[in-house]
């Protein structure tokens, strides 16, 4: 898939991180549209294929339970704007490069916003101040520069925070060489902030319930709705570490399958993904996180891939017009008065990487915080660490 496709392919252990963009596509026993250039398992396909887990969403006209992923009509065509889901049960290929939107020329929504922590009243007694952390994919390195830099953490990776908060906003795993190591890590600050009067918590990501998924269930079929797929295959061209197999534990597994999926501090709504899919699951955070735990606890092959492709589903609120009403949907019904989020890069909400074509654009090094969008009310957080982008680590609330 696009997002951070710049590690070493499909498993295959540690290696340096290139600026090369290649991504990782779901298999099927089927034929598609992408057939033709499938490498053996294992193998990245050619460039220039993305996964339909990367098709946007729009905005539903009428929300109904069953709702699912939308998918373009052309796969060469811009995203439609807006306009009632597709029924499609599962993955539809998607060929080119992700669409973009351009941005604006006076300092509309599709301008990047680079924000700063604006000092703030002294917190309630017993709350210290609250940090969000983006997608960390497995740089562990990258993590522990970003932490001590905040000063939340020590030299020796210990808890420094006192009663400072922070939530990880999911994906931990797969890409990066040391996703085990970086759950290892949050685990074990959850435990020393806790005792210092903070906390350190952590959402579920698409990439949780990916490696749940190709650990218990490895090559059991599932119905993708594009043919006949497994979490393992899925897991491995998605950029899934051997060595992060390898050393998974049951108390890994045990952790990452109690991660809720969206909670509620300090006005912002936290979530992984920026889709409306969490919709699907109740009509409060704690109906949405019951759920989500009900369902894997089933220990359900099929489920359990339709969870992760519910919250594989992204860009619900970069489009101009419907974006603001997907965020206001959201926080309507679960409250605040900010979406944050992760799962989408940043460099790929405003189309600032080069297209195939050979356009040089701005790279993911220019990104240098959180992009704000959808009229001010949505905060990205993936800075695109998996392709030479930055790890975000950002104290809340921002000045935009």
């Amino acid at each position: 898939m696009v997002e951070g496709s710049m590690t070493q392919g499909a498993g295959q252990g540690p290696a340096m991180r290139t600026d090369t963009l290649r991504d990782f596509r779901v298999p099927v026993n089927e034929p598609a549209p992408y057939a033709a250039s499938a490498g053996l398992p294992g193998e990245p396909p050619a460039y220039g294929e993305y996964p339909a887990y990367y098709a946007p969403e729009t905005v539903p006209q009428q929300r109904t339970a069953s709702a699912h992923a939308e998918f373009p009509a052309s796969a060469h065509a811009e995203f439609p704007a807006a306009g009632p889901e597709d029924d499609l049960d599962g993955y539809t290929p998607t060929q080119r490069d992700l669409p973009v939107i351009g941005r604006g020329a006076t300092g509309g929504p599709g301008d990047t916003v680079q924000v700063q922590y604006v000092p703030q009243e002294a917190p309630a007694a017993g709350h210290g101040p609250l940090y969000v952390v983006g997608d960390v994919h497995g740089y562990l390195d990258e993590l522990i520069r970003e932490l001590q830099a905040q000063h939340l953490i020590d030299a020796e990776c210990r808890w420094s925070a006192g009663n400072a908060r922070i939530w990880f906003l999911g994906d931990f795993t797969d890409r990066g060489p040391d996703g085990i190591g970086v759950i290892d890590l949050v685990m074990r600050l959850s435990a020393e902030a806790a005792a210092a009067g903070g906390y350190c918590k952590a959402l579920m990501g698409n990439h949780e319930l990916l490696l749940i998924g190709a650990k218990r269930f490895g090559d059991t079929p599932v119905n993708s709705g594009a043919g006949t797929a497994t979490f393992q295959a899925a897991w491995l061209l998605n950029g899934g570490q051997r060595t992060d197999m390898e050393r998974l534990e049951d108390v890994h597994l045990q952790w990452m399958s109690r991660l809720d999926a969206a909670t509620l501090a300090d006005g912002h709504l936290l979530l992984h993904s920026d889709t409306t899919a969490y919709l699907d699951y109740g009509d409060s955070i704690e109906d949405v996180n019951d759920t989500i735990h009900e369902l894997l606890n089933r220990h359900d092959a099929d489920i359990t891939w339709d969870l992760f492709r519910k919250f594989t589903k992204r860009f619900a609120f970069r489009d101009e017009e419907t974006g603001p009403q997907a965020v206001r949907e959201l926080l309507g019904t679960y409250g605040g008065s900010r979406v944050v989020h992760g799962h989408s890069p940043i460099p790929y909400l405003l189309g600032e990487v080069g297209t195939e074509d050979g356009d040089e654009g701005h790279g993911p090094e220019d990104v240098h915080g959180p992009h704000v969008y959808a009229d001010g009310l949505a905060i990205a957080m993936d800075g695109g660490v998996t392709m030479a982008g930055k790890l975000l680590v950002q104290q809340l609330p921002l000045s935009d």
